[in-house]
């Protein structure tokens, strides 16, 4: 069957050798719908993003882009604007038939920092090629905050699938109509279409703005900073605000969305450009994201924006991104927020969990 494989096939995958690490791979690594990737002991500075390319090895690409070398075993910084390349600790043997896809995780996403997976003879970030064997390398771009890390950090994730697993919009409209997968209705176009909330109840807070000169964040320091010291908060009385270029905001979905435990979904723009900004979505959706029965009821989506070019005005109820649902194989023996450590299950607008709540 075609589709996601849950984590008892992802398990099933470690005991096989199809996904070997260099250190052993930990049973909190495994989510109901991927698997956790972690850093090895060496970020290398490079002049430029690149991709391996055709017939090309990552490491030998590296020689040629290599400004110096961060050994990361006892913590190092990896500064705000500058680009690294660190080889991940784990390895795949894919089967024939079998591909994976790469996303940063949400807390990755929500501090900005872009976090991509290359791998050798790649030809597109995040994605590997049915049946790869080889070595797995992150991309990491802080662009708002300089960040301190260390080995064995896990800053994006990788899903396993074989075939064609995306829903269309026919089908999708019939899972919303036996689970609804939205409150309210459902704006179904190649995907479930996301909208903004700038018209939060009982308050006239709205998201967050990176403030462009900070210190640097501890990534293992959950619940930890100020966020005042981070973020700067935004307002609205009047269900819009002005975007600035270059900024980073933290925003919210004013849908509440559901993931049937047989499915899995996954964040993409909702067109290649909407006015003069560009939402970027980390993480995907594991199964059970929002589902009443885990928990999750009222669950909300966190928007990462950038402005571009020029100020932009987005307005309520605007429709910024869309989710794309995918078949699973079969139904996860674990879902999102039943029993494992789920940090956003029930979220609303919510910074990453390395700052103070409340």
């Amino acid at each position: 069957m075609n589709g996601v494989l849950p984590n008892q096939d992802i398990a099933q995958m470690i005991a096989e050798d199809q996904i070997a690490s260099t250190r052993r791979i930990t049973e909190a690594q495994i989510q109901p719908a991927s698997l956790d990737l972690r850093l090895g002991t060496m970020a290398y500075r490079v002049r430029a993003s690149f991709l391996a390319g055709h017939g090309e090895r990552v490491s030998d690409r590296l020689r040629e882009f290599e400004m110096h070398r961060v050994d990361l075993t006892d913590g190092a910084v990896l500064e705000k604007g500058c680009v690294y390349v660190v080889p991940l600790m784990e390895s795949l043997a894919l089967p024939e038939g079998v591909q994976a896809v790469a996303n940063a995780k949400s807390s990755t996403g929500r501090l900005d920092l872009l976090t991509r997976t290359i791998t050798d003879g790649g030809t597109e970030f995040d994605r590997v090629a049915p049946g790869y064997c080889g070595p797995l390398y992150a991309e990491i771009c802080p662009r708002s905050f300089s960040v301190l890390v260390r080995p064995g950090m896990r800053l994006n994730q990788i899903r396993f699938g074989s075939g064609q697993a995306v829903l269309d919009d026919d089908t999708l409209r019939a899972l919303h109509a036996e689970t609804p997968l939205v409150d309210g209705s459902a704006v179904i176009d190649d995907g479930l279409g996301f909208s903004v909330d700038l018209r939060l109840p009982d308050t006239t807070l709205v998201g967050y703005r990176a403030k462009p000169h900070t210190g640097v964040i501890d990534l293992d320091l959950i619940n930890h900073y100020p966020p005042e010291d981070y973020w700067e908060e935004v307002h609205s009385s009047n269900g819009q605000i002005i975007l600035d270029p270059g900024a980073f905001y933290i925003l919210v979905s004013r849908e509440a969305v559901t993931i049937p435990p047989g499915y899995a979904a996954e964040m993409a723009p909702f067109l290649a450009m909407v006015g003069e900004f560009r939402v970027h979505y980390a993480g995907f959706f594991d199964p059970g994201f929002g589902f009443d029965a885990a928990g999750g009821a009222g669950s909300r989506g966190v928007l990462e924006v950038r402005c571009h070019e020029a100020p932009f005005v987005l307005e309520h109820g605007q429709v910024v991104g869309r989710l794309v649902y995918e078949h699973m194989t079969e139904v996860p023996t674990q879902l999102y927020g039943a029993g494992i450590a789920s940090n956003y299950q029930g979220q609303g607008l919510k910074l990453s969990k390395h700052f103070k709540s409340g």
